[in-house]
Formats: C-alpha cells, sequence, structure tokens
C-alpha cells in the first residue's frame, strides 16, 4: 500500500507556475493575452499576506498573482485548487505545533461566503473569522460574512 503524501509535501513539491496565451475558448469571453497557472506555494504566499481582521477571494488571489506575473488573467479554477491545498497544509501545520500558519480561514468565496470544504468546516472558519471580529450572517443555506467588500485586503 502507498503512503499518503502529507499536504506540506504536495504544497513544497508543487508544479511549477505556467505563462501560457489565454485558451481559446476562454479568449472568446476575456479577449487575448496571457494567463498564469499558479502553484500552489503561489497562492500560499499571496494567502500569508492578508492581515488580521482583512479577507480576500480567489478572484482578489487571480488578480494579484496576474499583476506579480504581468498576465492579463490568473487561472481561477487552479487558484482554488491551491487555496485549498494551501489550507490543508496550514492545518496540518497547525496540528503539529507550529506557531505561524497561513490564515485559510480569511479566503473566501465569491460573495463572501465561508468555505466548508476548508480544515474545520463552516463551524471551525465562522468561530475563527468571528474571533477576528467579522459578522456572520446566514443566507439561506449559505453562511456570509457581513459586509465583507469593505474588508478585502489589498494585496
Amino acid at each position: 500500500m502507498r503512503n499518503r503524501q502529507s499536504w506540506a509535501d504536495r504544497l513544497a513539491q508543487s508544479t511549477p507556475r505556467v505563462i501560457k496565451p489565454i485558451p481559446e475558448k476562454m479568449a472568446k469571453r476575456l479577449g487575448p493575452g496571457s494567463m498564469v497557472v499558479p502553484s500552489p506555494a503561489d497562492v500560499d504566499a499571496v494567502i500569508r499576506t492578508v492581515g488580521k481582521r482583512k479577507l480576500v477571494t480567489a478572484r482578489e488571489i487571480g488578480a494579484s498573482l496576474a499583476r506579480r506575473y504581468k498576465t492579463t488573467v490568473c487561472c481561477t479554477v487552479t487558484t482554488g485548487i491551491c487555496a485549498w491545498i494551501t489550507a490543508h497544509a496550514a492545518h496540518e501545520a497547525e496540528l503539529l505545533g507550529k506557531p505561524r500558519i497561513t490564515p485559510y480561514w480569511r479566503v473566501l468565496k465569491p460573495g463572501g461566503e465561508i468555505n466548508g470544504k476548508y480544515p474545520g468546516g463552516l463551524a471551525g472558519i465562522r468561530k475563527r473569522l468571528e474571533e477576528e471580529g467579522h459578522v456572520i450572517v446566514r443566507q439561506g443555506k449559505r453562511l456570509v460574512v457581513k459586509d465583507f467588500e469593505k474588508k478585502l485586503a489589498v494585496i
């Protein structure tokens, strides 16, 4: 039986970032240009810059990476996957007693929704955000940070 790779290993041995032309299907919507496909380490570095009481979404992370690598856009699907890897690696580091971890709980879905797929689930993420002073409201089945737009980090 094969040993599972730790999340920290997945983060450290991640695939390199790729800069390529925007795919044809996307170019119809976005126009011509270049796209960065980030590595988990790239996304981890951006999330680490988000300070206390600040929030970020995959869209802001992608925009930051596109500016950094001077491309037109960033692949948001890959950014979301990399953020998920980063969250699990940070949780793993926390369980090992490391004092500083990537603040994955500050990464929200579009519209300010809490991502229940991150370690700790909805309850754990909600608790961390409320400890930082954010107000969480229920919108139907979703948990959303109230006025999250005003709290977005400038990255």
